[in-house]
């Protein structure tokens, strides 16, 4: 589980610098604050279960975008 959540993180923070989105953005854009954000990057806390969903949702609605299924 620990793993998971690392490889979570480290999935949003590659999403995040692919898209030059910055960490106040990506936090507006998953309801949460800058600092929550910047803890899981820092590796100071992990997302709880609720942020967690809605990480795997932005990733997900970005893979499918991708492959150009999602308009």
């Amino acid at each position: 589980m620990q793993a998971d959540m690392e490889n979570l993180v480290t999935r949003l923070e590659e999403y995040r610098l692919e898209h030059k989105i910055p960490q106040e953005d990506l936090a507006k854009k998953l309801g949460v604050a800058f600092s929550t954000v910047n803890r899981w990057f820092n590796r100071k806390t992990k997302p709880n279960k609720i942020q967690e969903y809605h990480i795997e949702k932005l990733l997900r609605v970005k893979a499918k975008n991708k492959r150009g299924r999602l308009t």
